[in-house]
């Protein structure tokens, strides 16, 4: 009933806005679009990556040590960052990210943010500060400047493929539950710590801006790709997830746990690692008092994350993968929240996502994927899922989403601190069909309370945002949209813009290889809106201006009508739809026979680049009793009332 009301409220405004028919400008719906970006020998015309493109890389060594105090629970590591400028620059200093600064009380994303904070720390500590030199390690000139850190460097780095090492050691407070990203909160049988953007990262030295450095006010990632290894030390009685392979299962596991690790890598079905019920047996620890340190290794990622805690309990099971491959799906979360309508299932739900995104548009690349119950709650790192503690019924919904996230923007790396649409709204996307085609439909079609609050046809859903004069495009800086338009925006629209795109404008098979082309040619790398656009417009075969500019870079809205039916002398009849509005799509127009029969006709979106109205026209000998544009209520169309005619009526 809500998404009713709200619909016909927004049809309402729209209505009495002023003339319709004067909005409509075919030159201005189909006017070029503007690219922001140049092609060049980096990037290419077609939206693909150029002959001469280029990237730098950050390879990482961390050796981090968690203490988990009662009441101040600290993190400490020591790093080494190998850095290689792959690009054409020499490079007189290096950016890196402190994305834990974010909780010092000066911090611009405090500010930014406009509210009291929940909690506060000092940020990263820095402990030392080091280049290597001469074949040592020598302290360096540095800067920290809010949530980024400059380390001038004596001479410049040279372009194409020169490599220095910064050794970095750092202290920091975890975060409450307040923390958002990060943070520790209680189990029943214990503390749970999701430790995520933790350790100083590079940041990204592109050929679009050089070092971008926009600071961290809460949008996520933009980083360099890279190998990880990573050794996290805790007290023995804690399991670690971690992103990545752990390499040291000997070391840390029981003889048991990893037989039946080994069993669940050929299993379909779900093996459990550590049941609920054998949490807190000594046994199921391979040593007793102390600390052991696990040892995780992750190839070609731009991020990992890790979970700790007393209270996991552990299951898994084989994902298959295209090409023969597999990975392995892993749950962890403690007994409160197991059960068949809850976390009992997440490794079914894990192994199923991963699978269809896998299937449909590009295999997996990473050896595990992990779903973490814990203090965190929807939040994705490459390979892992935050979830919280008490999900339920929608653990199935913000599963396959946080994992999605593996494809956009860990796979295909986006700069969400600016273009948060090009990783939320895609997978927002792919979640779609993975709702409809988990276990028959078990969960379909794809609803997120943030932004479809009465479960109703998306196409109306969308109508309130695009009625709102204040609501920002799609095509607007990231940090700032607020958060009543986050959803509707970046998640939703976007979501549904690529909907119209794939089933309405080309159909699945144009979309899906193009879409298909653009993640494998942007696999481990850092596309741009421009690239998307150009990409879609070359593989499909299609220039898409009218849509890229109508949905992505404006609120146009759309109004298509049945605006006469005409007998002709000849006998003929002839049908005109006209266009109301700003935004042009195709159509559908059915035209009712008096015999009880209809015929489709698809009205492609040229025929309002000329006029603001097309007819099409059926032959005597057919009596047309009425007609009815977009019948199957496929479109966002604002205004339903004149969709439809009967042929008596003119």
């Amino acid at each position: 009933m809500l998404a009713t009301v709200r619909y016909l409220l927004a049809a309402a405004v729209l209505l009495t806005a002023g003339p319709a028919l004067a909005q409509y400008d075919p030159q201005a719906a189909f006017a070029p679009f503007p690219m922001d970006q140049a092609v060049n020998v980096y990037r290419s015309s077609n939206g693909l990556p150029g002959p001469q493109c280029w990237q730098n890389r950050a390879d990482y060594t961390i050796h981090a040590t968690l203490n988990p105090d009662a009441t101040a629970p600290t993190l400490s590591g020591d790093e080494v960052i190998t850095y290689t400028n792959n690009g054409p620059d020499p490079l007189g200093e290096l950016w890196l990210q402190l994305d834990q600064n974010i909780y010092k009380a000066d911090s611009r994303g405090q500010f930014a943010n406009g509210t009291a904070p929940r909690g506060t720390t000092d940020g990263v500590v820095l402990d030392k500060v080091d280049f290597e030199q001469g074949g040592k390690f020598v302290s360096a000139n540095y800067l920290v400047s809010d949530t980024r850190m400059r380390v001038t460097l004596p001479a410049p780095l040279a372009g194409k493929g020169a490599r220095i090492r910064l050794h970095i050691v750092w202290h920091l407070a975890v975060p409450g539950e307040w923390g958002g990203r990060t943070g520790w909160g209680l189990a029943k049988a214990g503390p749970i710590y999701d430790i995520a953007q933790w350790y100083p990262r590079m940041s990204v030295y592109d050929d679009i801006r050089g070092w971008d450095t926009a600071p961290y006010l809460a949008q996520e990632f933009y980083l360099e790709y890279g190998d990880f290894d990573y050794f996290v030390t805790v007290p023995s009685a804690m399991i670690v997830a971690g992103t990545g392979e752990l390499v040291n299962s000997q070391e840390v596991l029981t003889a048991q746990q990893r037989e039946r690790l080994a069993r669940a890598r050929a299993s379909d079905a779900t093996v459990t690692i550590r049941a609920p019920d054998e949490i807190g047996d000594p046994s199921t620890r391979p040593v007793h008092g102390g600390v052991l340190t696990w040892h995780f290794h992750m190839a070609n990622t731009r991020d990992v994350a890790f979970a700790a805690s007393a209270a996991f309990a552990w299951d898994a099971a084989r994902i298959d993968l295209p090409g023969g491959k597999a990975a392995l799906a892993m749950s962890f979360y403690p007994p409160e929240s197991a059960g068949p309508l809850a976390w009992g299932r997440s490794t079914q739900f894990l192994k199923d996502a991963v699978e269809n995104f896998s299937r449909r548009w590009y295999p997996y690349p990473w050896p595990v994927a992990l779903n973490v119950a814990g203090p965190v709650d929807q939040m994705e790192y490459p390979g892992m899922a935050f979830n919280g503690l008490n999900q339920k019924q929608a653990l199935f919904r913000i599963t396959a989403h946080e994992i999605g996230h593996s494809w956009f923007p860990m796979l295909v790396g986006s700069n969400e601190r600016r273009h948060a649409w090009m990783d939320e709204g895609f997978n927002t996307f792919i979640d779609i069909y993975e709702s409809d085609d988990f276990n028959h439909g078990e969960f379909a079609p794809k609803r997120d309370s943030e932004y479809a609050p009465g479960g109703g046809n998306p196409v109306d859903e969308i109508l309130p945002t695009l009625a709102d004069e204040r609501a920002p495009p799609i095509l607007t800086r990231a940090d700032t949209i607020i958060e009543k338009y986050r959803h509707p925006v970046t998640y939703f629209k976007t979501a549904l813009g690529l909907v119209l795109l794939r089933e309405q404008i080309l159909g699945p098979e144009r979309f899906d290889p193009a879409f298909r082309e653009y993640i494998r040619a942007w696999a481990f790398k850092h596309p741009t809106p421009d690239d998307f656009f150009r990409a879609m417009d070359s593989a499909a075969g299609e220039d898409l201006s009218y849509f890229w500019r109508g949905w992505f870079a404006n609120n146009w809205t759309l109004d298509l009508a049945v605006d006469g039916i005409r007998k002709e002398k000849d006998g003929a009849t002839t049908v005109t739809v006209g266009s109301h509005d700003k935004l042009v799509l195709p159509a559908t127009l059915r035209v009712q026979f008096a015999d009880g029969s209809h015929q489709d006709f698809r009205l492609p979106a040229e025929s309002w680049i000329r006029n603001s109205s097309t007819s099409v026209t059926i032959p005597p000998g057919k009596p047309v009793a009425g007609a009815t544009i977009d019948p199957d209520h496929n479109l966002p169309d604002t205004n339903r009332f004149n969709d439809s005619a009967k042929a008596s009526a003119f």
